[in-house]
């Protein structure tokens, strides 16, 4: 008998837990998840790393497909979140995301979303999680292994 109780309330706790969960989440005022994608963004995400060894260490090097190296140079736009690389409220370097920075605690889910680095032209952008939009021109970082990001967008402005 005493079994049978505490399967029903273990059952019971359950399903009000679950309840509880799903108001909870229902009444957060969270930023909109929908993914920034692009063709931008598309070819940003098909960058890989060639593994090679170099005594008992192995060496990620980028490979930019086709795709990213016809982007190269070129001045292009983006849709994104901004990820902040120092603390502050302005920011005139930091990473954009296709994602905001409140799905973080996601990305293991389903691999890490594309970022690329940003360097504003004048000025600084300050902390926001809503989506924004910057212009300027692609440049991939000769040597990622020594600091920043593999891709990165220089002489960036806001697009509105």
């Amino acid at each position: 008998m005493k079994k049978y109780l505490i399967i029903i309330a273990s059952f019971f706790i359950a399903i009000a837990t679950n309840a509880q969960i799903g108001g909870f989440k229902q009444g957060l005022d969270v930023p909109d998840h929908t993914p920034m994608m692009n063709s931008t963004w598309e070819a940003i995400d098909k960058m890989m790393y060639k593994v090679t060894t170099s005594g008992n260490k192995k060496v990620y090097t980028p490979h930019y497909p086709a795709d990213l190296k016809k982007l190269e140079n070129k001045i292009v736009e983006l849709p994104g979140y901004l990820v902040p690389l120092t603390s502050g409220r302005n920011h005139s370097t930091f990473m954009l995301s296709v994602l905001p920075i409140a799905q973080c605690q996601f990305c293991g889910t389903n691999g890490i979303p594309p970022m690329v680095e940003i360097f504003m032209k004048n000025g600084t952008v300050k902390f926001t999680e809503e989506p924004f939009k910057v212009k300027g021109k692609m440049v991939f970082n000769p040597e990622p292994l020594k600091g920043n990001a593999e891709i990165q967008i220089v002489d960036a402005v806001i697009v509105r």
